[in-house]
């Protein structure tokens, strides 16, 4: 299993906009071959930030088949518009869980 990490920088005053957003792109992500969790978290320290975390079996399942989908287009089309910039994506291994 890996980690799709989307570091998020939305315009200001688009929060309540961007998460409903998020929230109708829900059924996308549980549609996905591959997609086992999906979370979206907001930065306290910088309130325009955000980090989406999705968990998939693999990263082809993200890079190759969520990438190349419609879904991922429809994702695009839902969100897109709230993006100050582009978002920066890392893929993360879990390695040590504490408990």
């Amino acid at each position: 299993m890996i980690f799709e990490i989307a570091h998020i920088q939305v315009k200001s005053d688009t929060h309540a906009a961007f998460e409903a957003a998020v929230t109708r792109a829900v059924p996308l992500f549980k549609g996905a071959q591959g997609c086992i969790s999906m979370r979206l978290e907001r930065s306290i320290e910088n309130t325009d930030g955000y980090r989406l975390v999705v968990g998939w079996n693999t990263l082809e399942d993200h890079t190759v088949h969520f990438r190349g989908s419609e879904a991922f287009q429809s994702w695009r089309a839902l969100v897109g518009e709230f993006f100050a910039a582009p978002p920066q994506v890392e893929h993360m291994t879990t390695v040590v869980t504490g408990f």
